[in-house]
């Protein structure tokens, strides 16, 4: 018989709200994580901090009721537009306007959206009948894309397509029609004209021109790819070895500690270390659409598929940009890459997957 029987009982309350299955997924991501920041000297203590606050985070959400959230919905979409829109005013960064200095840490508030908008858009939807009318569809794309374009004009072309799609993909697990989806792509073919002369920076379009040749301008705009693609391919199937790497500690890899944080795992633990990350991030998004399915009520279901599939996203734009099939955009890997807000805000997207599938209502809505 346990001493203090009501420590038991404090501990199993505790967790009554956490998913295990995601848990574990999660600390075996963040573990590999830390790892890959210590093997190249970067801030492990730093990130390990970002990672407890986006535990707590993510433990407190999951134990927000869903009507409660739905009531806290619209509310959290506007306090999360307010620093979006001060940083115009008192906004920092090295390529724009894209961080808010608060002293003790800088916020980056488009990362906010990567939960508001999802919320929102979960919200709205589940308040009308569907699949959504044109004038839902309509609401919806104001509601996804004034946030988006704040973020792009900062200029931040990757986080506005990553926002730009949680919220698509609720409109899609709603039963948008394929009409809409085809008109959508033809505004998007006929608008990256008009972008590319009046929305894009420069080195955003050097970016897109590297994608197409990265070797035009190997020792300039190519060289970041270029580097990339050797660090992968020198890991071979085993890896260098932990530690071992040498792109990113004789600085041939920029930014190793963030946008290529990646490309020093493959280099260090080879595709087999690749292999067993993409199997993890594969079963949280697994996990996250079997408690869409399980959910009960259309804002659920819509809010636990959307994150589950814009972390599918997030991995795969990663992915694609360190390997060379994508453009460069500066989306980091999740919960590998170094970044605190960036890390708190998918572990606190997991807490809302989570307190979907512990606060299940007993009536479908």
């Amino acid at each position: 018989m346990p001493i203090f029987p009501w420590m038991g009982r404090t501990c199993r309350e505790a967790v009554r709200t956490l998913d295990l299955p995601l848990l574990s997924a999660l600390l075996a991501v963040m573990a590999a994580g830390l790892a890959v920041l210590h093997s190249v000297g970067g801030p492990v203590r730093s990130q390990a901090m970002h990672f407890a606050a986006g535990l707590g985070a993510m433990w407190l959400l999951s134990r927000v009721s869903m009507p409660r959230l739905r009531a806290w919905t619209p509310w959290l979409y506007a306090v999360s537009m307010l620093p979006l829109l001060a940083v115009y005013a008192i906004g920092t960064g090295k390529y724009g306007r894209r961080w808010l200095n608060l002293g003790l840490f800088y916020l980056q508030p488009s990362e906010l959206l990567k939960l508001g908008v999802p919320l929102m858009i979960a919200w709205y939807l589940h308040r009308h009948p569907l699949p959504p009318s044109p004038r839902t569809v309509a609401v919806s794309a104001l509601l996804i894309g004034v946030p988006a374009l704040l973020i792009l004009l900062q200029p931040n072309l990757g986080t506005a397509t990553l926002v730009t799609a949680s919220g698509v993909f609720a409109l899609l697990l709603a039963g948008l029609h394929w009409g809409w989806i085809g008109t959508g792509l033809g505004a998007l073919a006929v608008a990256a004209p008009l972008a590319w002369f009046g929305l894009l920076r420069q080195y955003q379009k050097d970016r897109v021109l590297t994608f197409i040749d990265p070797a035009a301008d190997a020792l300039g705009t190519g060289w970041n790819i270029l580097q990339s693609r050797i660090a992968i391919g020198s890991g071979g199937w085993q890896g260098r070895g932990w530690g071992q790497g040498t792109q990113a500690s004789l600085d041939f890899l920029p930014e190793y500690t963030t946008d290529f944080a990646f490309s020093v795992l493959a280099e260090e633990f080879g595709w087999l270390g690749v292999l067993a990350l993409l199997l993890a991030y594969l079963f949280l998004v697994g996990r996250c659409l079997w408690i869409a399915a399980q959910a009960r009520d259309t804002h659920a279901r819509l809010l636990a598929g959307s994150l589950g599939l814009a972390f599918f996203v997030y991995v795969m734009v990663n992915g694609g940009m360190i390997s060379g099939l994508l453009p460069v955009v500066g989306v980091p890997m999740p919960l590998i890459s170094y970044g605190g807000t960036a890390a708190v805000s998918v572990l606190a997207g997991f807490g809302l997957v989570m307190a979907v599938r512990v606060h299940r209502p007993v009536h479908a809505g």
